[in-house]
């Protein structure tokens, strides 16, 4: 996998509130590249991103690539896709607010603002994650602020920020 040679821990070490360090970014990575070849296909991505809940059209997924896919050959590298991750492609630099703003409503499955450790739980084992409904629920209990027992955007932020 060539396109892991060029990347280290100093090309991604400006703090992002989506993915914490380069171990994260390779973990989220090889979930996307379900076929294991080191470069992520606009069919691999939509394929998660369906996986996941979301109805995505191919013309989103077709945006997406662009946006994703730096030297435009038609796949994401993982150097394209940490460079993604730490929110720099579109040039204005929001620290990743508006991934992670996109994640959560995607979390939220029943658009009512809150993430509940169901929904979490949910989502993440449709990521491969091996996590259960109580570790869900020690992770949203970290940053509930209101002891509701689901969290908000301002509370996913914190523990996205947290997260290792």
């Amino acid at each position: 996998m060539a396109a892991t040679d060029n990347v280290n821990n100093d090309s991604v070490s400006k703090p992002s509130l989506y993915l914490q360090n380069m171990d994260e970014v390779q973990k989220v990575f090889q979930r996307f590249d379900t076929n294991g070849d080191g470069m992520i296909s606009a069919d691999e991505l939509s394929g998660v991103i369906n996986a996941l809940g979301s109805d995505t059209s191919p013309d989103e997924v077709a945006r997406m690539m662009d946006e994703i896919d730096a030297d435009r050959d038609g796949f994401i590298s993982l150097q394209e896709f940490a460079e993604f991750c730490k929110g720099d492609v579109s040039g204005a630099d929001d620290g990743g607010v508006k991934e992670l703003r996109e994640a959560f409503d995607l979390y939220d499955q029943d658009s009512n603002g809150l993430i509940s450790a169901a929904e979490l739980h949910q989502i993440l084992t449709r990521l491969g994650e091996s996590c259960s409904v109580q570790d869900c629920t020690k992770m949203i209990e970290s940053v509930d602020s209101d002891g509701d027992g689901c969290v908000n955007f301002e509370e996913f932020k914190k523990m996205m920020t947290n997260s290792k």
